[in-house]
């Protein structure tokens, strides 16, 4: 729906109008007293999307204007609920306080401005996030002055719930990798810039600045003169940085989050997992978005969010050198031997409160008081657990001696914190009771005011009542006139002589009136409940300035979080069944009795998992794996690269034993899938990421297939495979596992060298066929499709029609078929030398239909009208030849 004319329009909905035009592109939340409203296309966008019902307030012209609304108590649910379908939400708030009636009041509505834009990539609030997950806005931007195949990529990241802001220079074919690694929730990006699948993520408008431009400003939002300051930093990356923080800093109309100096990645270090990889090794989520049966599920023992997150970093990051791999095994490896270290410190850091988004909340004017005492409560809890892990037998490698040197820090502001917030806090700053009483003696005063109110009026009743003689004078609150005293109408007449009484009402039966005294003691209480709550207020804003001011408090937040990543990993290895893998410089890769994680944590109690050795060494780096379906191929794939996975994110791995040369890129080509969005084929997604393979994988790189050449005809598919594993044999040179249905493929063993053959273990008993999941050397010889289609439930007639047909395909494969000339040598030509089918005598349009004739492409529909047709031909030439 397009918005109608301003024109004419109520001061109200001018405003509503103004402030629309500000944010064409987002749903206006307008702030009418306890609710934030809707209106005209908004309303009806919103009304769908919430499921609340949709009503009018007045006209605008002669038509009634649509509206809903939510509470703002409420407030927070609702934007959850847009922000998850895609919606982008600017909050209207009213700038000025309510006006009390009286003579010189302005007239018209209440100020009101945008204070913020809520977006994907900027939320803050626990109720909008979730705990476990990072929330990034990310920037992109172009290299200038390339042509677009060839330009590299800046790329800048913050995540405004915790402060991180990170940096990376990429090279062309790098963006993919990056995206799919951070997943991040919303992309700025220049119109013409591709972002494949993550399209749907992309910001409504971005506008990069020239490169000086930008460098300025990144520069003046850490006051600092030059960006160099913070490391070296592309043009690419400072503009992409640039973006980010003008992006930020509008959405918080204005305000600046808390963020740590932004920090540049250098080019490698981490494991090149593409976005395909990804997805089908279902790393921290499945393919439907869940988060259940993950890697990071299967193996996370954390239990505090920030734990959490960094795991989740770790696993979608893993790393390409030993040294820092070697030193985060260390750091579980020690706590695994120091148990009754390892038990304390799982028991500290389960009260710990997330620290880092309780930071980026209070820096934005969005704390409340639980936020400060997640400060407070946080520094305590880093205290304790630092004299728990100094009461170890042995001295903590590096990384947990780190995290111990930053965890006793900010003592002081820990002092602070506990004596000024009071023990129960209330929700908001507004509700009152923040501070601890004690603590300032200026707000002591002003609250013994307020609430000492009903003594001090107790005490002035007395004293009237004696003064004036009348036991049975009250004193009572009236919402119109303040504090009066109360008199029975008989009463009232033996005092309306005096001059120090006031009358204010009379009734039938009762008079009220004032004295200068009460009128003063009113005003003060009432003045003293507004003073109270200043002040109360104006304390907090200080312990928040004293609380940002500290620099070891982000320090602090993240030494928790990584120790608990280490426990989480020295609880899953304790049990014995998960190994600390050796991670080499060389070309290893030997797993033994390795298991999948997702897999085995998904099955019943009553059932084991089946583990499977694995050896990619440089004398067989290529493993060709057949067998039918459902025993087990997937399983086994998946498993080897989730292994690496691990490994290099310095984690345990679940198999007895493990030895890892640094894979640099990893490969996982495991299920089918299509994107017929984009209109691709199973086949053509299938060639598409072989294709990623073939052009990005090296010797050092491990590649895990499966089905290549499926989903096209036989011999199409059959020869696409075999190309395919010669170059990643012979030319790519990578650790490769190649799982297939074309059993032929295992007689390339005679012709490639580094070509070890294995198969499934299968057993066929009394009819049934027994899948043992278990990888041995070999080659299948049957692909057991008809037991499989049986074990589906296919109907018994299907099925044993199937077998019959079968067994005569194989019998007329073995006694008539010609072989196929494939495995002659790799060098032989694979264009035959046409040869004439037709024996001598055929007449000539039958010779010529048999020439055009691709028996494999017929249908058996086809095949009969090919017969029909060619007895129709020779009946002709027969009559022919007869009247001849």
């Amino acid at each position: 729906m397009t918005l109608p004319s301003p024109d004419g329009a109520t001061p109200a909905m001018a405003q509503w109008f103004s402030l629309k035009a500000e944010h064409p592109e987002a749903l206006l939340f307008f702030r009418m007293g306890d609710f934030y409203e809707m209106f005209f296309s908004d309303a009806e966008a919103a009304s769908g999307a919430l499921d609340i019902s949709l009503t009018t307030r007045g006209t605008h012209g002669d038509m009634p204007i649509p509206m809903c609304g939510v509470p703002v108590a409420a407030a927070s649910a609702y934007l959850a609920r847009l922000i998850r379908r895609g919606f982008r939400v600017a909050v209207a708030e009213q700038t000025e306080p309510p006006r009390k009636p009286g003579k010189g009041v302005a007239k018209g509505p209440l100020a009101r401005a945008v204070v913020r834009l809520v977006t994907p990539g900027t939320l803050t609030e626990d109720e909008l996030l979730e705990a476990g997950r990072q929330n990034l806005l990310l920037a992109v931007a172009a290299g200038a002055g390339r042509a677009p195949a060839s330009r590299g990529w800046g790329v800048a990241w913050i995540d405004i719930s915790t402060g991180a802001f990170e940096t990376a220079s990429l090279p062309p074919d790098g963006l993919m990798d990056l995206l799919g690694r951070l997943d991040p929730a919303e992309i700025l990006a220049a119109a013409g810039i591709e972002l494949g699948d993550f399209d749907a993520r992309r910001a409504p408008e971005a506008t990069p600045p020239a490169a000086a431009t930008a460098r300025r400003r990144v520069a003046e939002t850490f006051d600092v003169a030059s960006l160099d300051a913070f490391g070296t930093f592309s043009d690419e990356e400072a503009v992409a940085a640039a973006m980010a923080l003008d992006y930020v800093r509008r959405s918080q109309a204005g305000q600046m989050p808390r963020l740590a100096h932004p920090h540049a990645h250098e080019n490698g270090g981490i494991l090149g997992l593409d976005p395909a990889t990804r997805t089908s090794l279902d790393l921290l989520r499945t393919r439907d978005g869940t988060t259940e049966h993950t890697l990071l599920a299967s193996v996370s023992r954390t239990v505090t969010a920030p734990g959490s997150r960094l795991l989740a970093e770790w696993i979608a990051a893993p790393l390409t050198r030993c040294a820092p791999i070697a030193a985060r095994q260390d750091g579980w490896s020690w706590l695994i031997e120091e148990g009754s270290v390892r038990t304390a410190l799982r028991q500290g850091l389960r009260g710990t409160p997330d620290i880092a988004r309780a930071l980026a909340r209070l820096s934005l004017g969005r704390g409340l008081p639980r936020d400060a005492a997640a400060v407070r409560d946080g520094l305590s809890i880093a205290r304790q657990i630092a004299a728990a892990l100094a009461d170890s037998r042995a001295a903590p490698p590096a990384l947990i001696a780190e995290a111990m040197g930053h965890l006793g820090g900010a003592t002081a502001l820990e002092d602070l914190l506990k004596r000024a917030l009071a023990e129960s806090l209330p929700a908001r700053v507004e509700d009152g009771g923040v501070i601890a009483p004690g603590f300032d003696p200026e707000l002591d005063a002003e609250r013994g005011l307020r609430d000492d109110s009903r003594r001090i009026i107790a005490g002035l009743q007395n004293d009237y009542a004696q003064q004036f003689g009348i036991a049975s004078l009250k004193i009572r609150h009236h919402a119109q006139l303040g504090y009066v005293i109360e008199l029975p109408s008989a009463a009232a007449a033996r005092v309306r002589d005096r001059t120090d009484l006031i009358l204010r009402q009379g009734t039938a039966s009762a008079a009220r009136f004032s004295t200068d005294e009460l009128i003063s003691l009113d005003r003060r209480i009432a003045e003293a409940g507004d003073r109270a709550g200043t002040r109360e207020r104006g304390i907090f804003t200080a312990l928040v300035r004293d609380i940002l001011a500290e620099p070891a408090v982000p320090a602090i937040a993240h030494a928790l979080a990584v120790l608990d990543v280490l426990q989480s990993c020295a609880d899953l290895a304790a049990s014995g069944l998960w190994c600390r893998p050796e991670v080499t410089d060389d070309a290893a890769f030997t797993l033994t009795a390795c298991r999948h994680p997702v897999v085995e944590a998904a099955l019943p109690r009553s059932e084991r998992f089946t583990p499977n050795d694995c050896v990619l060494d440089p004398a067989q780096r290529v493993m060709l794996l057949t067998g039918p379906n459902m025993a087990g191929k997937s399983t086994f794939l998946r498993q080897n690269a989730l292994a690496v996975i691990l490994a290099q994110a310095g984690l345990p791995v679940p198999a007895k034993a493990a030895r890892i040369g640094i894979v640099d890129r990893l490969f996982s080509r495991v299920g089918a899938s299509d994107d017929l969005a984009r209109g691709r084929s199973t086949f053509m997604v299938e060639m598409t990421e072989t294709a990623a393979i073939l052009n990005l994988a090296g010797p050092r790189s491990l590649v895990v297939v499966d089905e290549i050449g499926r989903g096209t005809s036989t011999l199409d598919g059959l020869a696409i495979a075999w190309a395919v594993l010669e170059a990643m044999h012979s030319t790519l040179r990578c650790r490769s596992i190649f799982a297939t249905h074309f059993h032929e493929l295992a007689e390339l063993a005679e012709s490639l060298p580094r070509l070890s053959p294995h198969t499934m273990s299968v057993r066929e008993w009394k009819g049934q066929v027994v899948f043992q999941h278990e990888v041995v050397p070999g080659s299948a010889r049957r692909s057991w499709g008809v037991h499989v289609a049986r074990l589906a439930g296919v109907p018994e007639p299907v099925v044993r029609r199937a077998a019959r047909l079968l067994t005569g395909l194989e019998k007329e494969r073995a006694v008539g078929a010609r072989p196929l000339p494939l495995f002659a040598s790799p060098d032989a030509p694979t264009t035959p030398e046409p040869v004439d089918t037709a024996p001598p005598g055929v007449p000539e349009a039958v010779r010529e239909m048999l020439e055009q004739l691709d028996p494999d492409a017929l249908t058996p529909r086809g095949a009969l009208d090919m017969v029909y047709a060619l007895k129709k031909l020779m009946l002709e030439e027969s009559r022919h030849l007869d009247h001849g």
